[in-house]
């Protein structure tokens, strides 16, 4: 199954509730409509649209009483998203959370393990922070420095596009920068005069071997 649309899922606040909901118990139709201030038509549709992208998975299941099974939702990925928005990185990330087994423990001894592990991600978010922003000031730096000695918006564009996800294919950048394949291969060849660049069948990637040696073998060489 391919990638859910998380920003077009996450961009709607009924949406957003629902999934609240349903992390805190399993939860069937009725009782997620009669949780959020909207219509049973509209809450059907907004379940519809995450069970279609992936997220929610539903099944039927017997009540105690007699009657219909009743139409129950969970939760179907296990995923934490990154996401990096400023003047200079659009970034984001999804991660896969596979599960990791808990040993058996009192209720309290779980409840002071989880604030613990919440501590620490704080931290690592902290740490984060610090990063990502010396991430952005780089990358301010890298444009204003390229177009003051080179010149060329295109062969910025690539080289922001490589510098956020690693690597290109040839495919990838003529559609994202609306041009023909051979422009794309004409500008990837005139940006590697200056930004040596690894070409490996129809992917494209910043040579950092060549880089760290064009720095001379400095790790910061050249920052200010």
């Amino acid at each position: 199954m391919s990638e859910p649309d998380i920003f077009y899922i996450l961009g709607n606040r009924v949406r957003r509730d629902l999934l609240s909901h349903l992390t805190c118990t399993e939860c069937y139709f009725s009782f997620l409509s009669s949780k959020v201030s909207v219509s049973s038509t509209a809450v059907a549709k907004h379940l519809k649209i995450m069970e279609r992208e992936g997220i929610l998975k539903s099944y039927e299941r017997e009540g105690p009483f007699i009657g219909p099974a009743r139409k129950y939702y969970d939760i179907a990925i296990s995923k934490s998203y990154m996401v990096t928005l400023t003047p200079n990185i659009f970034w984001y990330r999804s991660l896969d959370l596979s599960k990791r087994p808990v040993e058996e423990a009192p209720l309290l001894s779980l409840i002071g393990r989880f604030l613990e592990l919440s501590d620490e991600l704080n931290a690592l978010l902290e740490s984060m922070a610090e990063l990502e922003s010396l991430r952005d000031s780089l990358m301010a730096k890298i444009k204003e420095r390229y177009m003051a000695e080179i010149g060329d918006m295109t062969e910025l564009a690539i080289l922001h596009y490589l510098l956020l996800n690693g690597s290109a294919t040839v495919d990838e950048l003529s559609d994202g920068l609306n041009l023909k394949e051979r422009e794309v291969l004409l500008k990837v060849r005139e940006l590697d005069r200056f930004v040596p660049l690894r070409i490996k069948e129809n992917t494209i990637e910043i040579d950092r071997e060549k880089l760290k040696a064009k720095n001379g073998g400095g790790e910061n060489a050249g920052e200010d």
